[in-house]
């Protein structure tokens, strides 16, 4: 399990512009990472509006934002342009990140066990230690408890 005071896995993955982004191109800079189900889905659109909402808040604390979800290039295009959101999506289709990140697990809908995303946050200071891990977020109220501690 991944915690506080330990190093972010380091990862590469194609963002919705299709570039390589890897973690280590944000050295120097604080990075919200966050790991959601999937695009255009109630909670997850209210999440990343949340957000596009506040960036200018994050970025004036030399923060980046970056989403993480198995879903598509393509979808994280159609995502990104509908809700004009200004930060980077990668997609991770066979989680590995979620993996590495502890954030690929075992749920549980109406009886019916399967794997998925865990809505998790993860404050990664400039210097690639993650300084504040939010678990099993709820979307309300999940931007105001960030910008109080970023």
């Amino acid at each position: 399990m991944l915690k506080i005071g330990d190093k972010a896995p380091e990862f590469t993955l194609i963002s919705d512009s299709g570039e390589k982004i890897n973690l280590k191109d944000y050295s120097g800079k604080k990075v919200i990472l966050y790991f959601y189900p999937k695009d255009n889905t109630s909670g997850c659109t209210k999440e990343a509006c949340d957000f596009r909402d506040s960036i200018k808040i994050f970025r004036k604390k030399n923060a980046v934002i970056i989403g993480v979800s198995k879903d598509s290039i393509d979808s994280h295009r159609k995502f990104k342009s509908k809700y004009e959101l200004p930060f980077t999506l990668l997609t991770d289709e066979s989680a590995d990140v979620m993996k590495k990140y502890g954030v690929w697990k075992e749920k549980n809908m109406y009886g019916r066990k399967y794997m998925g995303i865990e809505r998790t946050t993860f404050l990664i200071n400039e210097k690639g230690i993650v300084e504040k891990i939010f678990s099993k977020v709820k979307v309300t109220g999940h931007i105001e408890e960030l910008k109080k501690i970023i």
